[in-house]
């Protein structure tokens, strides 16, 4: 299966250094198309038309924090089911807790490990395959049921 991940980052380093530690991960065929966005609007923008898989977003962006645009994402029946790992530098409890509470799945600090990411990264991305697996056996269940 190919996945599709956004990363959103006002950075471009920043994007570039998550391009290539992910790029890392292909070597255990991780199969993957990366999209970027620069901003909180391209990113919401690039969610809805994209639909990726999963996105790693930053908090801190110009346009629309990070925050705002987890909470947007989730609160569309269209892009509900997109996992989001925040990757920021913000790492006070109360960031945490924010990040959370506007539904992101998973948090990741910076600087970010590689190896963490990588990871992570593939952990999303087997639960967000499981998910929909599951969402459409439980289609096909009341669809037969009727």
């Amino acid at each position: 299966m190919k996945y599709k991940i956004l990363i959103a980052d006002d950075n471009i380093i920043n994007v570039e250094l998550l391009e290539a530690y992910l790029a890392s991960a292909n070597y255990k065929n991780f199969d993957y198309e990366i999209i970027t966005a620069l901003d909180g609007a391209e990113t919401l923008e690039k969610a809805n038309s994209e639909m990726p898989d999963l996105i790693l977003l930053d908090i801190m962006m110009p346009k629309m924090s990070g925050f705002e645009v987890c909470e947007k994402i989730r609160s569309n029946p269209k892009t509900n089911g997109i996992m989001i790992l925040m990757v920021t530098a913000l790492s006070e409890l109360g960031d945490i807790e924010r990040a959370v509470v506007a539904g992101c799945d998973d948090y990741l600090s910076k600087p970010v490990n590689k190896f963490e990411l990588v990871k992570r990264v593939e952990n999303m991305l087997k639960l967000h395959s499981i998910t929909n697996e599951l969402e459409r056996l439980k289609q096909y269940i009341n669809e037969m049921e009727k």
